[in-house]
């Protein structure tokens, strides 16, 4: 019978996994490029269709960034005062933005031209949307406490809603039915305009309802693509709207420390990314409303977009720095390769084999003899360790001074010693020592004594080498030091575990208390 090495039995541990599957696709979003602006960072928006350009609104001008390279394409900088919510239409052709002076102004986006302006508000613009199902239609909120629908064309006003009495920080046309309008104003209330009839046609967040806003400002509104649920934003906490039940709050969520500042769904609307002044932003799973991922930044989060193929994660920060993170697909890196110009001037000509020459290749062996040969395979000897070797040949004393070197863990010293004490040999191991042999073995027992992996077994050895040595106390100093030390330690530890037993009999006591007082 062959010989079986000592099995090196591992502590136990919690997870060889630190992260999650959620957590670590969103750690795919990594390497942020951070690029300094001059003013604070006030909106983003991509573009929904390819490249997926986005516009980062920030003082008195809107920039287009390519995603790809991470730089400027376009500058809009023909604004009265500090421009406002800069948004690219469904199409990636027109720019819409307001401003502090109150107008509202439409660009091309390629030359950058003034295509319309829409003057009518009295007080700065803070939000203008294009609608997705009526691209010539556009929303904007104002702090004159009203929204309008504004028709592009004929620069006209389609309707005005003056239901809040408060500014309209934030808004939203419905991505199913052109003609509602999702508001939320710092009067704290949330409310559901339909345009057809001009009215508000719902209220949540009165401080008459259940589970009300109170008196904190509303910050940001996100309606489900379904238009069936509403987010919003007031303070540090995110609530849920039933539109379907009539405005009902279904549910409160507070993970953040500061106000709330972005609210941002992923492509499918299966995850929520909520940015704030904590310095964080937190990905919530929408059907269980937890957080499944958190990320922090280097200061206030003012807003974030998501690009629609989730490769790009971008941030704008109060002291005017834009982060973007990009998420490296396994397609996007070959098709990178694919498109660049130096690999298509490298197949305008003519090679021989694309590859060849590149990449070697194994090449498979051939068989030897003849194809009816039966071959006995051949296997390896694992090699053993010095320990192993010692034990296969019986010499448990020099197999025990192998394992209590510096550099060897303690889990295969403690594993050796287990396996000496199956062979009944750790009495033959630890006899017959001088002071120089016997010194390891106290330090070891010494540092391992209140080790809980290994305390039981330190104990046992500990009582074995007393009684085999305690007749040689007072002839070495070194090991007499070593057993002081050891019994202070012990003593310790006794003393250290009572005052633990009380600890825990007066919590128990405390909590059978509270729990009788919750019975009655």
């Amino acid at each position: 019978m062959d010989y079986q090495p000592v099995v090196v039995q591992a502590p136990p541990h919690p997870s060889t996994s630190k992260h999650s599957a959620e957590s670590r696709y969103w750690r795919q979003f990594k390497h942020p490029v951070f690029v300094k602006e001059y003013a604070p960072i006030t909106s983003i928006h991509f573009s929904p269709t390819k490249p997926h350009r986005y516009a980062v609104t920030a003082a008195t001008r809107v920039q287009i960034y390519a995603p790809r390279t991470q730089k400027i394409t376009k500058t809009i900088s023909r604004f009265k005062d500090v421009a406002r919510s800069g948004s690219i239409r469904q199409d990636g052709k027109l720019v819409v933005a307001g401003d502090d002076s109150g107008l509202v102004q439409v660009f091309d986006i390629n030359s950058r031209a003034i295509l319309r302006t829409l003057d009518s508000h009295k007080q700065p613009v803070h939000v203008t949307r294009f609608s997705t199902l009526s691209p010539t239609q556009v929303l904007s909120c104002s702090d004159d406490t009203t929204a309008k629908i504004w028709d592009v064309p004929s620069q006209s006003t389609i309707s005005t809603f003056t239901s809040h009495t408060d500014y309209v920080r934030s808004g939203q046309i419905s991505t199913t039915n052109p003609h509602l309008v999702l508001t939320g104003s710092y009067d704290s209330t949330v409310r559901l305009f339909d345009s057809r009839s001009g009215n508000c046609e719902m209220v949540m967040g009165e401080s008459s309802a259940a589970g009300a806003a109170g008196s904190a400002p509303v910050e940001q509104v996100l309606m489900f693509p379904s238009g069936t649920v509403a987010l919003s934003s007031a303070g540090p906490i995110i609530r849920v709207w039933d539109i379907v039940s009539g405005g009902r709050c279904i549910r409160a969520l507070s993970n953040h420390q500061k106000t709330l500042t972005a609210l941002a769904f992923d492509s499918n609307a299966g995850r929520l990314l909520t940015g704030s002044l904590d310095q964080m932003v937190k990905v919530y799973d929408v059907s269980t409303y937890k957080v499944v991922h958190t990320m922090r930044y280097p200061a206030p989060v003012l807003c974030l977009a998501i690009s629609p193929d989730e490769t790009h994660l971008v941030t704008g920060m109060s002291d005017g720095t834009l982060s973007v993170r990009r998420r490296q697909t396994k397609a996007a890196k070959a098709t990178d390769l694919l498109r660049s110009s130096t690999f298509e001037s490298f197949l305008s000509a003519s090679h021989p084999g694309l590859g060849e020459g590149a990449v070697r290749g194994k090449a498979q062996s051939k068989p030897l003899g003849s194809v009816d040969e039966l071959r006995v395979e051949s296997r390896r000897t694992k090699r053993l360790r010095d320990y192993d070797k010692m034990l296969k040949h019986f010499k448990y004393s020099a197999a025990l001074d192998s394992v209590l070197r510096k550099q060897v863990p303690p889990t295969t010293t403690f594993s050796l010693i287990q396996e000496l004490i199956h062979r009944d040999g750790l009495r033959t191991a630890l006899s017959g020592r001088d002071d120089v042999l016997l010194e390891p073995v106290l330090r070891l027992l010494l540092k391992y004594v209140t080790d809980p992996r290994f305390g039981e077994m330190v104990c046992d050895i500990a009582a074995i080498v007393i009684e085999m040595y305690s007749s040689i106390l007072g002839q070495s100093p070194l090991i007499d030091s070593l057993f002081l030390r050891l019994r202070k330690k012990v003593s310790t530890e006794i003393r250290f575990q009572k005052e633990l037993a009380k600890t825990k009999g007066a919590l128990s006591m405390l909590f059978s208390c509270s729990v009788a007082a919750d019975g009655t």
